[in-house]
């Protein structure tokens, strides 16, 4: 047996053995989660279903009242959504690359992702969709821009397109109907790129200001904290001066953002560490203030100190509990605000792209859902939207949902699937 192969027999095997059975009853989920005892791992529990994409009329299962169609297929690994005006879709196809594993751990690590399709070459480029008899099938593609550098998060105003490379944000001319960009890109903003790579993009409500998620590199500031200086943060760039500064930190992993209208706050989801425990501690949904502090590293859920981390008891004191618990380790990614009466018997409230977990041993995530809002909070537990992604014995992922956003006839949902390779359509039934 080689090395690989022993080191992937020895984690995603012996470990997922130990805890079969251990799982947390319930999730930890809604605004007052029960976040079971920490209980650090020393070694992560990894255990990711294999990809194995759509087939033989497969798809995923729609809730009670809605249908799914697939509004484009045959992409490589579509990631995040951005909706013109003009209803063209763009969709970045990006992918996590590899990197030179340390040590025999992430070696297995490595080996489990690659066969979950988590990991790999990058197809670093955003094509555009164009669904002219708005029948909710795209008809037509067009490679809108390529050679990037993992491009995730898309925003255009007033004639310029931005596109949150995993380095920087870039800057393009554009003029509606275009199908390509055309000449290069202005960098605007330099970001540490690797780790957690993804850069979510949202402009403020005015259209003064865009702001981008930037991840940690790590999962609890194990190389050190100068390492992460930059990251784990919301950033906010003035679009008049070019000035960037960090909007609010702490937040491990924030990918997806949305306004809430009532409140006219910000919010996001946060993937939260590894290593302790099926649901401690849980991802999350919160609203976000100007200068907030959210506990990465030192701490979680408020003030819960992580004592695998050297500590910063200043920071913690000033550590804002999140607002929305939605399970441990789901990778909710994608966010997007959804009013009442885009899907029919639904409220308003936010739609959820959860990625699915990789390091449980009960799957979680792997779903689409909705958390209905009232008063600008959330309100009542969360909803699926779109399930079926898993097979019934977790050895086989048939998708993973990613990005969300509202379709160009405000009827619809569309949910980027990075392993089905499908832009999913949820409507009426």
């Amino acid at each position: 047996m080689d090395l690989m192969a022993k080191a992937t027999e020895i984690v995603g095997g012996i470990m997922v053995r130990m805890r079969r059975g251990q799982a947390p009853r319930h999730q930890a989920m809604g605004d007052r989660p029960a976040i079971p005892q920490a209980k650090s791992q020393g070694i992560m529990t990894l255990k990711m279903p294999t990809a194995h994409g759509w087939h033989q009329g497969r798809m995923p299962t729609p809730a009670a009242g809605l249908k799914v169609n697939a509004f484009a297929e045959n992409l490589e690994h579509p990631r995040w959504i951005e909706v013109l005006p003009n209803g063209d879709v763009l969709v970045a196809e990006s992918l996590q690359e590899a990197g030179n594993p340390k040590g025999l751990i992430e070696r297995a690590t490595h080996a489990t992702m690659r066969r979950a399709k988590a990991i790999g070459i990058s197809a670093n480029r955003i094509s555009l969709w164009r669904d002219s008899d708005k029948d909710g099938v795209a008809e037509t593609r067009h490679v809108f821009a390529e050679g990037l550098r993992q491009p995730f998060g898309m925003a255009l105003h007033d004639g310029v397109f931005y596109v949150g490379n995993t380095d920087g944000i870039t800057a393009y001319a554009y003029r509606d109907g275009q199908t390509a960009v055309e000449g290069a890109g202005r960098e605007l903003v330099r970001f540490k790129p690797g780790g957690h790579w993804t850069r979510s993009l949202l402009l403020s409500p005015d259209r003064s200001k865009l702001y981008a998620g930037v991840g940690s590199l790590s999962n609890i500031g194990d190389d050190g904290m100068e390492a992460e200086e930059g990251r784990a943060a919301i950033w906010e760039l003035d679009l008049a001066t070019g000035a960037a500064r960090i909007f609010a930190s702490g937040l491990r992993n924030a990918v997806g953002m949305a306004w809430e209208p009532v409140t006219g706050a910000l919010w996001t989801v946060v993937n939260e560490r590894d290593g302790l425990g099926d649901e401690t501690p849980p991802d999350y949904l919160t609203s976000v203030k100007d200068g907030g502090f959210y506990g990465w590293p030192y701490c979680y859920w408020g003030r819960i100190v992580d004592d695998r981390v050297p500590q910063n008891p200043a920071l913690v004191a000033t550590a804002i509990t999140p607002d929305y618990a939605l399970g441990g380790h789901t990778a909710s990614l994608g966010l997007c605000w959804m009013p009442a009466g885009t899907l029919p018997g639904y409220p308003d409230g936010m739609v959820i792209g959860q990625h699915g977990s990789w390091n449980r041993s009960t799957l979680s995530g792997y779903r689409m859902i909705f958390v209905p809002f009232k008063g600008g909070r959330p309100e009542g537990p969360p909803r699926d939207l779109l399930t079926g992604f898993l097979s019934e014995d977790e050895k086989l992922s048939y998708g993973r949902p990613v990005g969300v956003a509202i379709g160009p006839d405000k009827a619809s949902i569309l949910m980027a699937d990075d392993v089905g390779n499908v832009i999913w359509r949820v409507s009426a039934a």
